[in-house]
């Protein structure tokens, strides 16, 4: 994707909140094929970061899955998927009975502070897909989690909200 004039990670941003923010129409069509075929299902987390990652490349070149974070706290990790040139971290959550709100809060808040210190890093997409609703209060969780310094972004996405 080309850079803008301005700031070279904007319209990335933008772009990946807007394809996160359709991702469950997107499912629900691919739930309701053409003559009966067989659907295609998103059952786990795997199958949110492939569709993702499908969706992902028809906006952006160079998609990075599964690059490997710098040690933070004595341990690495691995993130979703890194936009290198945007410098824009994906990390892909889906809910279950046993991951829901606190535990998806947990969790991103240790991912944003190890992705913070990811050399290619300046925005990092925390996008929690919830088909079933298991978060109560979408907007607190995203509202507690978001924030924008100087140097770093982070914009949590749950989605779809309002079961």
């Amino acid at each position: 994707m080309a850079a803008s004039a301005g700031d070279p990670t904007a319209d990335g941003f933008k772009l990946l909140e807007h394809i996160c923010s359709r991702f469950h129409l997107v499912t629900k069509q691919l739930r309701n094929r053409h003559d009966d075929r067989e659907s295609l299902i998103v059952r786990d987390e795997y199958d949110v970061q492939d569709l993702l990652h499908a969706l992902l490349k028809i906006h952006f070149d160079d998609i990075r899955p599964e690059e490997w974070t710098p040690s933070y706290a004595g341990a690495s990790s691995r993130v979703d998927f890194l936009l290198k040139e945007e410098q824009i971290i994906v990390e892909v959550k889906k809910t279950r009975e046993s991951l829901k709100a606190r535990h998806i809060g947990e969790q991103l808040i240790v991912d944003i502070a190890r992705y913070r210190a990811h050399p290619d890093c300046k925005k990092l997409i925390c996008f929690v897909y919830d088909p079933e609703g298991w978060v109560n209060n979408p907007w607190g969780l995203e509202s507690d989690l978001n924030r924008k310094d100087n140097d770093f972004e982070v914009r949590v996405l749950i989605v779809p909200k309002g079961h």
